[in-house]
C-alpha cells in the first residue's frame, strides 16, 4: 500500500514538474522565448522560426528525460518487494505513476482552459471595434461611472493572453504523458495475453525477432504521416479561407466584413477540419487492425514505437508552438511594436506554432490512447482468428486493411493538397 502511494506520488510529481519545466521554454519570461524574439529582430521570420524549433528540441530532452527520470523511480521501487507477490512489478509501478498523472487532470483541465478564455477575450474586444463607437467613453461613464482607457485595457488583455499561452502550453505535455504512461500498463496487458503470463514465446518480445524489430521501426512513420495530415488540414483549410477573403472581402469602403461572409469563412475552416479529421481516423483504425493481422508481437513492438515517437513529436510541437506564440506577445506588450517588421516576422512564427501547438501535438495524445485500447481488442481477434482458420486469412485481412487505410493515408495529403482545387 505504501509502495502504490509512492509511484502515485510520483504522477502526482510528474503533472507538477512538467508544467514549470515547461515555463522554461514557452512563457514571455523564458530566455529561449526571449531568444526567439532577438532571432526575430536581426533574421526576420526565417531565425524566429529556427529559434522556436531549438525551443521545441530542448523541451523534448528534458521533459523526456524527466519523466523516464521519474519512472525509473518508481520502477526501483516496485523491486524491494512488489516481486515477490506479482509478475513485472516495474509495469505495475508505472500504471501507478499514469493513475498519479491522471490525478491532476482537474488542474490540468482548469489551466487548459484558461488559455482559450483570453485568447477570446482579446480577440472580441479586438473584433467589437468599440473604440470606434462615437461617445462611447462618455457612455461607458454615464453608464458604468468608469473612466475609459482603451490603451490600457488592450495592454492587459494581451498581457493576459502570453500568460494563457503558458498555461496552454503547461498542459499539452502533461496530456500526452499521461497517454504514454498509461500506454505501457496496456501495452503490458497485450504481452501477457500473449505469452500466457509471461510462461511462453517471451523470446518473440527480442530484437533478434524480426516482427518485433520491424514494429518498433513502423510506429514512427504512422506518428509522421498523422503530423503531416493533421498540418495538410490546416494549410488547405487556410488557404481556402484565405483565398475567400480575397475575393470576397473587401474593407476599403466598410469598417468591418458582413455576417454573411464571415459565416463562409468559418463554415470553409470547419468543413476542412473536418474533412481532414475523416481521412485520420478511418486510416489510423485500418492501419491498426492491419498491424495487428500481421502479427500480433509486429504489433506490440508497433504500440511501443507509437507511444515513444508520438511523446517527443507531441512535446517538440507543443513547445515550439507556445516559443513562437510567446515570442509575439513579448513584441505586442513589452516592445510595444505592433506593425512593426520585427511585429511581422513573429506573427509568421506564431502562424506556423498554431498547427504545431494547437493541433498535431494536441491530437497525437488520443491517437496514442485510441490505438493502444483498439489494439486490445484487434490483437485478440487476430490471434483467434489465427487460431482457428490459419495464417493465411489473417494475413489477407492485414494485407486488405493495410489498402483502405494507404488510400486514406493518400487521400489526407492529395485529396487535400491545395492544388486539388477541392
Amino acid at each position: 500500500m505504501v509502495e502504490a502511494l509512492d509511484h502515485r506520488f510520483l504522477g502526482t510529481l510528474a503533472g507538477a514538474l512538467i508544467p514549470e519545466l515547461v515555463k522554461v521554454f514557452t512563457s514571455t519570461e523564458s530566455r529561449h522565448v526571449k531568444e526567439v524574439v532577438a532571432s526575430a529582430k536581426e533574421g526576420g521570420a526565417s531565425l524566429d522560426i529556427l529559434s522556436g524549433f531549438v525551443s521545441g528540441n530542448y523541451s523534448a530532452y528534458y521533459l523526456g528525460l524527466t519523466m523516464v527520470l521519474l519512472m525509473s523511480i518508481g520502477s526501483a521501487v516496485s523491486s524491494l518487494g512488489l516481486g515477490n507477490i506479482m509478475l513485472a512489478a516495474p509495469v505495475f509501478a508505472f500504471g501507478l505513476v499514469a493513475f498519479g498523472f491522471l490525478g491532476m487532470g482537474p488542474v490540468t483541465i482548469a489551466v487548459d482552459s484558461y488559455g482559450p478564455v483570453t485568447d477570446n477575450a482579446q480577440s472580441v474586444y479586438e473584433l467589437s471595434l468599440i473604440e470606434q463607437v462615437p461617445n462611447v467613453e462618455s457612455e461607458v461613464k454615464r453608464d458604468f461611472n468608469v473612466d475609459v482607457r482603451f490603451d490600457r485595457a488592450k495592454d492587459m488583455l494581451e498581457a493576459n493572453d502570453g500568460a494563457g499561452n503558458t498555461f496552454k502550453a503547461t498542459a499539452k505535455p502533461v496530456l500526452i504523458g499521461t497517454a504514454v504512461v498509461g500506454a505501457t500498463t496496456m501495452i503490458f496487458s497485450i504481452i501477457m495475453a500473449l505469452t500466457a503470463g509471461l510462461t511462453q514465446n517471451v523470446g518473440k518480445l527480442s530484437l533478434l525477432n524480426a516482427p518485433f524489430v520491424l514494429g518498433l521501426i513502423t510506429g514512427g512513420a504512422i506518428i509522421y504521416w498523422f503530423t503531416g495530415a493533421s498540418a495538410q488540414a490546416v494549410t488547405t483549410g487556410a488557404y481556402r479561407a484565405v483565398e475567400f477573403i480575397k475575393a470576397h472581402i473587401h474593407l476599403e469602403s466598410v469598417e468591418k466584413a458582413s455576417v454573411t461572409d464571415s459565416k463562409k469563412v468559418v463554415q470553409i475552416c470547419t468543413q476542412y477540419a473536418q474533412k481532414g479529421m475523416l481521412n485520420i481516423f478511418i486510416a489510423v483504425f485500418f492501419v491498426t487492425l492491419a498491424f495487428a493481422f500481421v502479427d500480433p508481437f509486429f504489433f506490440v513492438g508497433y504500440l511501443i514505437s507509437i507511444a515513444a515517437f508520438g511523446l517527443y513529436q507531441a512535446i517538440f510541437m507543443a513547445n515550439a508552438g507556445g516559443a513562437w506564440d510567446n515570442a509575439k506577445k513579448i513584441v505586442e506588450v513589452e516592445l510595444k511594436q505592433k506593425g512593426t517588421p520585427l511585429h511581422d516576422a513573429t506573427v509568421v512564427g506564431d502562424t506556423v506554432g498554431d498547427p504545431f501547438k494547437d493541433t498535431s501535438s494536441v491530437a497525437l495524445n488520443p491517437i496514442i490512447k485510441f490505438t493502444t485500447l483498439f489494439g486490445l481488442l484487434a490483437v485478440e481477434l487476430a490471434v483467434k482468428l489465427s487460431s482457428t482458420s490459419g495464417s493465411g486469412l489473417t494475413h489477407a485481412l492485414a494485407a486488405a486493411f493495410f489498402g483502405v487505410s494507404f488510400i486514406f493515408v493518400y487521400r489526407s495529403f492529395y485529396g487535400m493538397r491545395i492544388g486539388a482545387g477541392a
